[in-house]
């Protein structure tokens, strides 16, 4: 006996083959359960492959902090400027991120520094609402864990948003 059960009805696609129709571009803001985070040195250039060639659309951007970028539901891809002063090249470029809370946060830190001394970077504060932890798995894979911080309405950080025209999660 296993936990498994199907359950393809939850992605987009369910049909395989030719009969299967691709869903359109969603455009509705939720809480991202997992994304990629790709910095580069050239946000233009990177924006412009992906909508024109992979057929991502832009769904907002927050002026010289991330272009947020998306196909179907849960194919999310945040481009960021890469830092003038790059990471080692022993670090990765790209990096996924999974949703945690931020009660979490901590004991994830303190669990994955313990096993791995130095593999942990942060807390820090985004200016999309969100604290994160980065840690650097054993493969050498840039995993960070990314939790939502309370909105304050009146932040730097909901202003920027509402200016991209992202709204609070409780408006209408």
């Amino acid at each position: 006996m296993n936990d498994y059960f199907p359950a393809f009805e939850m992605g987009p696609v369910s049909a395989r083959g030719m009969r299967a129709v691709a869903p359109k571009i969603f455009r509705g803001i939720y809480a991202m359960p997992a994304f990629v985070t790709i910095p580069t040195a050239d946000l233009e250039a990177s924006v412009d492959f992906w909508v024109r060639g992979l057929g991502f659309v832009e769904l907002f951007r927050n002026p010289g902090n991330v272009v947020h970028l998306r196909r179907w539901i849960f194919q999310d891809v945040l481009l960021v400027p890469a830092a003038p002063d790059a990471a080692p090249a022993d670090v990765p470029a790209m990096a996924v991120s999974f949703s945690y809370v931020l009660s979490e946060l901590d004991h994830l830190a303190a669990s994955c520094a313990a096993l791995l001394p130095g593999s942990v970077s942060g807390p820090r504060d985004t200016p999309w609402l969100t604290r994160d932890v980065e840690v650097i798995t054993p493969e050498r894979t840039r995993v960070v864990c990314t939790a939502p911080r309370e909105f304050d309405q009146d932040s730097p950080e909901a202003q920027s948003l509402l200016a991209a025209g992202i709204l609070a999660p409780d408006a209408e």
